[in-house]
């Protein structure tokens, strides 16, 4: 469950306005304002003006202990109404609690499991005098109100969510290209890291990477041999990307990409974006025919950090995350950010790329930063008569399209740094 707040502000759109009518248009809308289907998750949206118009928004993973709904209520409430920013303070709030039946649990028991946490909520907002104007429950394909008493409108076994997309609001989504896709849970299980079989040759892999290469990239003076290889390796892999395009972008398309690399190859690129300077130069492959391939890198690279090393899984999968935002998907970005930061909660860059995406800023700075950053890079090195970065392999050859040997030795894990690089400062 995602235990980070996941937000997003209200920025000017061009695309088609429609006018919700009533709670069933609010349910059915849910989904479009994400980008995706919430599963387990609190999602509040603030509504200015007298016709309620849309913005800013929040989703947080529901806790599993009641316990704890009161406080997360009270922050939430705080962070919507507080964090504001440019949309102004909110004339009211829609609350949605989508969460599918515990086992053995009706939809209907669900709803009503979920109301004292609607209740926190609606109490929370109250108190910094924001009303609730409406709070929902989401459940098995059916909604439920937590503010209407009128069982004609909302009767006591819910009412079901049309799918068939012949809805105002499906039409309208479609018309602007709005696409949904799919849960939240089904968006998270592409970077989750590889089961058996695969998982164990794959961490024996991590952890012979971990004992050659981690002692260079804490000496003195081999950290920049690293970096070079592990570019190279990187760019290897992702011309391999680029010339063998996945059919689908499904769980179908991720197992053929999971194919295009080995475990020797995945262990010591991933081990090498430890690094941030590393990392920095590898955020370059941010858009034009490098993105849609360096997205499917990164994606199966972040399903390579199985076991012991499921927090190195942090690196790649804030480069998916740089790369869904840079290519306009904020939706997707937010997901692999949150994952970035379940993987490990400190990891600087990924909290400054999820912050600025939520808070609606304009990726462009960031890649004019990087576009400067490797200008600078290729003028020195050309100087230097050795042209380096990504595209060029270790002291300035080409990259050839060779995999490392596999390495032998005992399955010996080494110390491993949570980072190469002191003070992961984000980058420029």
């Amino acid at each position: 469950m995602t235990q980070h707040i996941e937000s997003s502000s209200s920025r000017p759109s061009r695309e088609p306005r429609v006018t919700l009518r009533g709670p069933a248009d609010l349910a059915e809308a849910l989904p479009f304002l994400l980008g995706f289907h919430p599963d387990d998750s609190i999602v509040m949206v603030a509504l200015h003006g007298a016709r309620g118009r849309f913005g800013g928004r929040l989703r947080l993973g529901i806790p599993a202990d009641p316990g704890e709904w009161r406080d997360v209520a009270a922050q939430l409430a705080d962070c919507l109404v507080g964090g504001a920013g440019r949309s102004g303070r909110p004339d009211g709030i829609a609350v949605f609690l989508c969460q599918d039946p515990l086992p053995g649990e009706s939809p209907q028991q669900a709803m009503e499991r979920l109301r004292p946490l609607a209740q926190h909520l609606r109490t929370a907002c109250g108190a910094l005098d924001v009303p609730v104007l409406e709070a929902l429950c989401v459940c098995d394909g059916r909604w439920w109100s937590y503010c209407c008493p009128d069982i004609g409108c909302c009767p006591p076994e819910g009412t079901r969510i049309p799918r068939d997309g012949t809805s105002v609001m499906a039409a309208a989504a479609a018309y602007a290209g709005i696409q949904v896709r799919g849960s939240l849970r089904e968006m998270e299980a592409r970077y989750a890291p590889l089961g058996a079989p695969r998982a164990d040759p794959q961490e024996i892999a991590l952890d012979q990477a971990c004992a050659e290469l981690v002692p260079r990239m804490l000496g003195d003076g081999d950290i920049l041999t690293v970096r070079e290889e592990t570019l190279a390796l990187a760019e290897v892999a992702l011309q391999r990307f680029r010339t063998a395009p996945a059919d689908s972008d499904d769980a179908t398309g991720d197992a053929h990409d999971d194919a295009l690399l080995d475990d020797v190859e995945a262990a010591a690129i991933i081990l090498g974006l430890q690094d941030r300077e590393t990392r920095d130069q590898a955020a370059e492959w941010m858009e034009g025919r490098d993105a849609a391939p360096a997205l499917r890198l990164w994606r199966a690279l972040a399903r390579r950090c199985v076991g012991a090393y499921a927090d190195h899984s942090a690196a790649p999968l804030t480069l998916a995350g740089w790369v869904c935002w840079s290519t306009g998907d904020e939706p997707a970005a937010r997901v692999a950010f949150g994952r970035a930061l379940d993987a490990d909660p400190d990891y600087t860059f990924a909290k400054l790329l999820h912050r600025a995406c939520n808070h609606g800023l304009d990726p462009e700075p960031l890649r004019q930063c990087l576009r400067q950053e490797r200008g600078k890079r290729l003028t020195r090195a050309a100087a230097n008569g050795r042209p380096t970065g990504p595209g060029t392999g270790p002291k300035g050859r080409p990259a050839a399209d060779a995999r490392p040997a596999a390495r032998p030795g005992p399955r010996g894990r080494a110390a491993r740094p949570a980072r190469t690089k002191k003070g992961d400062d984000g980058g420029c």
